[in-house]
């Protein structure tokens, strides 16, 4: 690790933003424990843990926001049903935002916007996905003869409503981890982002128990210190993830492709997997924290969206992300002591390094004279990643950054970058820098 340096990327004038503390609930694996739950259920145990970690007031958060994906009909509002839930006063407001996986980046920078602009001085920002229970519908056929029949006056009219009704019309429509523009899956995108870059299945499944034996490695060390405890209605208290499973490289290698078959390289040992998930962070301006007596985790520091093609380009948002936040920040990729990239296949991870390495991508599709550079493997999601903890689409970004917060401090780096890539072909990408200690 790098000695931290004497440069800050603190600007004279203009306000710091911090992050106090960040928490998450245990991540499962979907159809597990939380099975019976609701979306708010996971995000009001998050708030709950973050105030009991912190200690903080209700009545100091000025605002609450939070990310959700697949959104649950009855709470689409689902961060202003967790706030109440939790007790927050119902003259909080709270919203609620969804960029794909990088939902909770956005709440985030939501907040951070909100503390810059003064309309607050202390947010919660989280993120909250919940893959037990998604969203089936009728055919839309079958919908349409529904709301007719709600509106029908006569019983003649409903008869003839209900006599229209065919087998065809009771098949449902299932939801899928597809783009709609192009009604691709996101796993046939990850196989195809892979073979275009050279990725070999041998590859993606060594990185793929990279990642579990490193998070089982900060599991075991009790680093993974942002997991509170839940207590789930009628069954036990979970306390830590239960997708972290290392594996042999043998036995990874006996499992056929998920997405292109047969001769895709994803595979569900390779892929993260469906669960079920909360985090939440308490974001604050420096001024405000410091006079509520806080020591905070860390500056969090500039950061940028980008967008690109969504058929090739699906899953690259880290390439084009990382040089654009390092040149707005007057960083260089070496200043950067600790990296924390969201890994949604091993394939599309590695896919990314690849490209961030190659002078020929840079200049034909970056319009950049030289290669990015890729991250040093040393620095680079040391405590594992969302291909062994689990993602919760939503929940996710908060989880990075608060691990960048961790490892900086553990670690004793001054600098941490975010990076990730979302459905759309949408990415994200953040410098954090540690508080001193």
């Amino acid at each position: 690790m790098s000695a931290p340096s004497k440069k800050t990327l603190a600007t004279p004038g203009v306000k710091n933003i911090v992050l106090v503390d960040g928490v998450r609930t245990p991540f499962l694996q979907s159809g597990t424990i939380y099975a019976n739950l609701m979306p708010h259920d996971l995000a009001r145990a998050a708030l709950q843990g973050l105030l009991n970690r912190t200690g903080l007031p209700k009545d100091a958060v000025d605002y609450i926001v939070y990310g959700t994906v697949i959104q649950e009909v009855k709470t689409s509002n689902v961060a202003r049903e967790a706030a109440l839930g939790a007790g927050f006063s119902d003259k909080t407001p709270a919203h609620t935002v969804t960029m794909a996986c990088i939902s909770s980046n956005q709440a985030m920078t939501t907040a951070v916007g909100l503390i810059a602009a003064g309309q607050c001085d202390a947010v919660i920002a989280g993120g909250v996905e919940f893959m037990s229970d998604v969203p089936i519908r009728h055919s839309r056929k079958m919908r349409k003869t529904m709301l007719s029949l709600n509106k029908a006056k006569t019983l003649g009219a409903r008869l003839s409503l209900l006599g229209s009704i065919r087998l065809a019309h009771l098949a449902p429509e299932l939801p899928a981890v597809a783009e709609f523009s192009t009604a691709e899956t996101m796993g046939h995108s990850a196989d195809r982002l892979a073979a275009a870059f050279g990725v070999s299945r041998l590859e993606q499944d060594e990185f793929a128990l990279r990642s579990h034996m490193l998070a089982k490695k900060a599991q075991d060390s009790g680093l993974l210190s942002d997991v509170i405890s839940f207590k789930v209605p009628g069954k036990d208290i979970v306390s830590k993830d239960n997708g972290i499973r290392p594996s042999t490289m043998e036995q990874m290698a006996k499992l056929k492709p998920a997405f292109i078959k047969p001769h895709g390289t994803v595979t569900a040992a390779n892929s993260s997997f469906l669960t079920d998930g909360a985090s939440a962070v308490l974001i604050m301006s420096e001024e405000k924290a410091l006079a509520m007596g806080y020591k905070p985790k860390a500056y969090l520091r500039d950061f940028v969206y980008v967008s690109q093609d969504p058929k090739d380009q699906l899953l690259l948002g880290p390439t084009y992300a990382t040089p654009k936040v390092l040149e707005k920040s007057g960083l260089t990729l070496n200043d950067i002591d600790v990296f924390e990239f969201h890994e949604a296949f091993a394939g599309q991870i590695m896919a990314n390094l690849k490209a961030m390495e190659s002078d020929w991508f840079a200049q034909t599709y970056m319009g950049r004279k030289t290669k990015v550079g890729a991250p040093p493997m040393e620095k680079f999601n040391s405590w594992g990643g969302s291909l062994s903890l689990g993602h919760p689409f939503a929940a996710t970004g908060c989880r990075l950054v608060t691990t960048v917060a961790h490892r900086l401090q553990k670690e004793g780096g001054q600098y941490g970058l975010v990076a990730a890539c979302a459905a759309g072909g949408q990415g994200h990408a953040m410098v954090i820098e540690a508080y001193p200690q």
